[in-house]
């Protein structure tokens, strides 16, 4: 199998049901991988969004000018998710340009693998800050602009919907990346954690746990067909995934399609949350 043959999955350039019309949208690390893939797929459902990026200005305008296309609004704001100050400029930008907020969707990430007993403070902390921390000041921006507005029936039947980015990770360990399994686990429970507390309010909060999808940060792990068939006893399915896999799962768990659907991680893995390595016994 050479790479031209690897399995692909191509996003439709528009859906023709716009499922969140009317909405607005926050994609955080919106400008490339799984974030620019979701970003599309909602401004195609009829979202407005903001293209949130941390670097890269010019990948977060082509990603507006692919939503725009299907003619919906988008707007891009830079902002480092792990910083307080601008989490909350960020916020308030946006209520001011687009006056409020529908869908979080938490993507922001990063990795920096290194065994344990080589791992600095300093790459521990960068990944939790980003990926665990970041969400976190994500979601309570959210929250406080879900509880001020409310419910608006012709909008949704809920009053927000917020999205996290996890991973397989959050279940299955990963030796060589305790930052990064730990941060997804962390992601886990605050997830099911603010669902629960909000739920009261009609605010949905559930996640996406992505396992091998074909994104630059994991180039290596698929570019050529050895590592392509190695990557490929891991998932059942026989197929990678592509970021449009996840752009289809984020518009579904935002619409009122998936109302009563809250405080779960949908594994979007192709089967290897099923352990692939004990399919003949063990």
């Amino acid at each position: 199998m050479n790479e031209e043959q690897l399995p692909q999955v191509v996003m439709p350039q528009c859906q023709t049901e716009k499922i969140l019309k009317g909405q607005k949208a926050l994609v955080t690390g919106g400008s490339s991988g799984i974030g620019k893939a979701v970003a599309i797929a909602l401004g195609h459902a009829g979202a407005d969004v903001v293209v949130n990026y941390v670097r890269g200005a010019e990948q977060a305008q082509e990603v507006v000018a692919a939503i725009e296309l299907c003619g919906s609004r988008a707007m891009a704001i830079q902002a480092d998710v792990s910083q307080e100050d601008q989490v909350s400029a960020m916020f308030a930008k946006m209520n001011g340009e687009v006056s409020t907020i529908d869908i979080l969707i938490n993507i922001a990430g990063r990795q920096q693998a290194a065994p344990v007993d080589q791992m600095t403070l300093d790459q521990w902390n960068k990944v939790i800050d980003v990926n665990l921390t970041g969400q976190f000041l994500c979601a309570r921006e959210a929250v406080r602009e879900f509880k001020r507005r409310g419910v608006v029936p012709e909008i949704s039947c809920a009053a927000g919907k917020i999205i996290c980015m996890s991973s397989v990770h959050e279940v299955i360990p990963w030796a060589g990346h305790v930052n990064y399994a730990a941060s997804k686990g962390g992601v886990m429970l605050m997830m099911k954690s603010i669902a629960q507390e909000v739920a009261p309010y009609r605010i949905r909060v559930n996640s996406i746990a992505p396992g091998a999808i074909r994104t630059p940060i994991n180039t290596d792990a698929w570019q050529t067909p050895e590592a392509y068939d190695a990557l490929m006893t891991l998932v059942p399915y026989k197929r990678i995934g592509e970021p449009e896999d996840i752009g289809r799962a984020a518009v579904w768990l935002a619409s009122d399609q998936a109302d009563y659907i809250n405080g779960i991680s949908l594994f979007v893995d192709g089967g290897m949350t099923l352990y692939p390595g004990f399919a003949t016994g063990g």
